[in-house]
């Protein structure tokens, strides 16, 4: 298509989302994928477009999936007729995606509660963990409730703390690392720190000093896929058992990265009471500490 007058100034990635009706960060990642060209050429997101240029794009829609409800155990911490806060075990994902299309988060919780509200893949869930990432996650039940915890979120208005298992010891007792995260562009499994990724700011605290490594407190200001993971990697104290960020750790009977969300803060949706909930990592998490107390 060619760009006319009302179309100019418009970033590449916002005309493409509106045109296609697509989310921009679907079609961020097509882009970036060489899907879209302009003039000719591979486009950017964030190209500007003016009068007379080509536009060129043929975006396939991402895979529909039938979310169906299993019978998968729940570890129910809290829960009403507007809210519930599951703890996640490591090894579960949390919503159906490429190569997970079942097992997952969201079909437990629609066994358990018969519908959710949002998106059908992402039923209820106002934010994620990774799949080998345990802890605490609240899930709404309404769209009301939804909504409104989706607001709290952006405006960082729910507390997470998590604890972390890492490699050597940090040389400051505490500290706060900001890096922006986009895509790795070579590993499009991992993300890294890039000038064009989305600010990202992680806090963190030494808890404990072990033999050779340390377990550390994280707190959030941004919610980015892998954050920790990769904010902890580029500190040059990977999460131990990182397959993607650091290196496994035969020793230690660990499902994957030893991270655990397990400090859980917010307003309860409905009543605006202040709820708080704090669990104790799983015990193969427990026995690592265990075994790196040396």
């Amino acid at each position: 298509m060619r760009i006319e007058a009302a179309d100019v100034g418009t970033r590449t990635d916002v005309l493409v989302t509106r045109l296609t009706g697509l989310s921009r960060s679907y079609v961020a990642t097509a882009i970036k994928a060489g899907v879209v060209s302009v003039n000719g050429s591979a486009a950017k997101p964030s190209r500007i477009l003016e009068e007379g240029d080509r536009l060129h794009f043929a975006i396939d829609p991402p895979p529909v999936y039938a979310v169906l409800p299993q019978a998968i155990p729940l570890d129910i911490v809290f829960e009403d007729e507007t809210v519930m806060v599951v703890n996640k075990p490591a090894g579960l994902v949390s919503h159906p995606a490429h190569g997970s299309a079942d097992g997952t988060l969201v079909n437990a919780l629609l066994a358990h509660a018969g519908s959710l509200p949002g998106e059908a893949i992402r039923g209820g869930l106002v934010h994620r963990l990774d799949r080998d990432t345990s802890g605490l996650l609240v899930v709404a039940k309404t769209e009301a409730a939804l909504s409104t915890l989706g607001r709290a979120m952006q405006k960082r208005y729910i507390k997470r703390e998590y604890r972390g298992l890492v490699e050597g010891i940090p040389r400051e007792a505490e500290g706060t690392i900001r890096g922006a995260l986009g895509r790795d562009a070579r590993n499009r499994m991992r993300y890294a720190i890039r000038s064009d990724g989305k600010p990202s700011i992680t806090h963190y605290a030494v808890r404990e000093r072990l033999r050779h490594a340390a377990e550390l407190t994280f707190r959030l200001e941004t919610g980015r896929t892998h954050q920790i993971r990769v904010h902890l990697a580029a500190l040059g104290h990977p999460i131990i058992n990182d397959p993607l960020y650091g290196r496994p750790d035969s020793r230690l009977a660990l499902p994957g990265q030893a991270l655990h969300a397990w400090k859980l803060e917010f307003k309860h949706p409905r009543t605006k009471e202040y709820l708080s909930f704090a669990v104790e990592p799983p015990p193969e998490y427990l026995a690592a500490l265990t075994f790196l107390r040396g």
